[in-house]
């Protein structure tokens, strides 16, 4: 049975997650801007979330919370993949303007881009934590009926967030893909990554 307010408290909740700034979002800014598979960027973002939502909701999250072995992996494999993807950022930041300029000659492919957002999703141990741990442990504790209704907030607030990111971002493009504004955002996004990184081995 549907319940408005527990939806509600699912998109509240599921909202102040995943609007803090973090690998996924800064991945999305970045793809958006260059304007290179923008769409099945958001589209994987979403779907992943949602994935993770649901098995958390369903009882995966006390299964990852309780295996050191699984948390170390996603740890240790998350804080070398974000160190490298931050030393790219930084490495086109410092080329300056002309990374930007390349872009189209040099675009991604479907493939990588795919793989890229994927890495930075299930690689990064923020993302079992707040979907399925978090999420996960508020969802399991309601009754039954209710998981549904808190279920689809939560994902509400992942599709409406990656979407509005990325149109976002794409509308302004002409903007934020200035040298300038473009250096700052690489500059940021792979300073993010290196932080992030150094935060996930010092959580071991």
């Amino acid at each position: 049975m549907f319940s408005q307010q527990i939806f509600l408290q699912g998109l509240g909740l599921g909202a102040s997650l995943i609007m803090a700034i973090g690998a996924q979002n800064a991945h999305v800014i970045r793809t958006a801007v260059r304007g290179q598979h923008v769409l099945a960027t958001v589209l994987t973002c979403i779907a992943v979330d949602v994935l993770l939502i649901a098995l958390g909701i369903a009882g995966l999250g006390a299964i990852v919370e309780a295996s050191p072995v699984l948390l170390a992996v996603a740890r240790y494999g998350g804080a070398a993949f974000l160190v490298w993807y931050g030393w790219r950022c930084w490495k086109s930041s410092l080329r300056g303007g002309a990374s930007l300029e390349l872009s189209g000659q040099q675009a991604q492919t479907l493939g990588r881009a795919l793989a890229t957002v994927l890495a930075l999703s299930l690689l990064n141990p923020h993302v079992y934590l707040d979907t399925v741990v978090l999420l996960g442990a508020v969802g399991s504790s309601l009754a039954g009926d209710a998981r549904p209704s808190f279920a689809a907030g939560a994902m509400t607030a992942s599709v409406l967030w990656f979407a509005a990111l990325g149109l976002g971002a794409q509308r302004y493009a002409q903007v934020l893909g200035r040298p300038a504004v473009w250096r700052a955002i690489e500059a940021f996004t792979g300073t993010l990554m290196l932080v992030l990184a150094v935060l996930l081995v010092r959580q071991a």
